[in-house]
């Protein structure tokens, strides 16, 4: 307790206001800015993956069911009704995705066409997603098309009442170099619904029936893969090794994450090298209580003297200088904390400050305060702190002869 007294009154007395007090201040507001901007940062990217995530997870379902070896599978090979009795099982549907050549007034797009039977929507609701029209891909006997915004724009579609496009798709069971145009099998559908999501989405994605993606594809009665929903709150490892073992080895069970495995790397290797630099500007903000710290010491060398004479040993004197730093790091530290919490909760719940652009996808830049991240940031500067105090402590306050402190 009575180091902790020394080193409260140097910083807080009333009667010791010097230059000290003034750089311990400055030192409290160097530490607080980059933890503040710590926080902050990886709660924006923390708002970020997962804004992309839930627009990933408008096509990708949570598990999905394919062939290891080939594209396609014959949609009887799969027993759905025992896929369906397993707890955690909600919801399945089957689709047929292949590459496709779009056609409209001259404009032309590649796509990949993801032919999806009647079961989709309770697989992957796609209304909120849904800007214009309607999601049905089928009414009756009549096929439709749902499309992007950007996929739109790229075929100069104005409006759904004359957005007629012609799909071409290889025929791969016979080609032929002599007639070109017999290699493609060729249908004319109206689009029926633009959606809104991620650009690469909108690019590259069509929406249709699986049954004309069957006649599209020449590929009567297979899919490429079986859509599966679990249950909210069942556990997803569980249900995937229950379809395992329902289905043969010639299909593999991949969850959302598995499926775009090199893309969540590459965003969780993203935020923690945003972290490290944070970091590295942290470990240089904390050098000014190194400052701090030196010039304290120098200026109460005459306390030092009076201390050792009242018996203090060298252990003291450097517990005292030690509660010194970390008091000013206690108090940065929870100054930043304070801030970077503060206004990513603010943005989180009220989206005060928006994105300067035209988005489709939010207005506010998307925030996540997240507990780990607070854990993480504080591990690391209480590690700073604690090894710039010792080093400085124990550099400053030992013999000198030229000085006459011997402690």
């Amino acid at each position: 307790m009575l180091p902790l007294l020394f080193a409260r009154r140097y910083l807080f007395s009333a009667q010791s206001r010097s230059v000290v007090n003034l750089i311990s201040g400055l030192s409290v507001a160097a530490l607080a800015m980059p933890v503040a901007a710590m926080i902050i940062l990886l709660s924006v990217f923390n708002g970020f993956e997962m804004l992309v995530q839930a627009n990933c997870s408008a096509f990708d379902a949570d598990l999905t069911l394919s062939v290891r070896e080939g594209q396609t599978f014959a949609t009887e090979e799969i027993d759905t009704t025992t896929l369906a009795r397993i707890p955690g099982v909600r919801a399945q549907s089957f689709i047929l995705e292949q590459s496709v050549l779009l056609e409209h007034n001259g404009r032309q797009a590649t796509a990949t066409l993801r032919g999806m039977d009647d079961a989709y929507e309770e697989v992957l609701p796609f209304g909120e997603a849904l800007t214009t029209g309607s999601e049905a891909v089928r009414i009756g006997e009549l096929e439709r098309l749902v499309i992007g915004q950007t996929m739109a724009h790229m075929l100069a579609i104005r409006s759904l009442a004359d957005a007629d496009v012609n799909i071409y798709a290889v025929r791969r069971e016979s080609f032929s170099s002599l007639l070109p145009t017999d290699n493609y099998t060729r249908r004319r559908v109206p689009v029926g619904g633009a959606f809104t999501l991620d650009l690469e989405t909108e690019q590259t994605s069509v929406l249709a029936s699986l049954r004309l993606a069957q006649e599209l594809f020449a590929h009567p009665g297979k899919a490429s893969g079986l859509l599966i929903r679990i249950t909210e709150g069942a556990d997803t490892e569980r249900v995937r090794q229950a379809i395992k073992e329902v289905v043969d080895e010639r299909f593999r069970v991949r969850t959302r994450y598995e499926l775009r495995a090199s893309f969540y790397r590459i965003m969780t290797y993203e935020k923690w090298g945003i972290f490290f630099v944070t970091l590295l500007v942290l470990a240089v903000a904390s050098f000014s209580v190194v400052g701090a710290l030196t010039i304290l010491i120098v200026e109460k060398h005459d306390d030092i003297f009076t201390l050792k004479a009242l018996g203090a040993d060298q252990g003291l004197l450097r517990t005292i200088f030690r509660h010194e730093g970390w008091l000013i790091c206690l108090l940065g530290g929870a100054a930043g904390l304070g801030v970077g919490i503060g206004a990513t909760l603010m943005q989180q719940h009220f989206g005060l400050i928006e994105i300067p652009a035209e988005s489709f996808l939010t207005k506010s830049y998307p925030v996540e305060f997240r507990p780990t991240d607070l854990l993480a940031v504080v591990a690391a500067f209480a590690a700073i702190s604690c090894l710039l105090t010792e080093v400085t402590v124990r550099s400053m306050i030992k013999k000198r002869r030229n000085k006459k402190l011997r402690l």
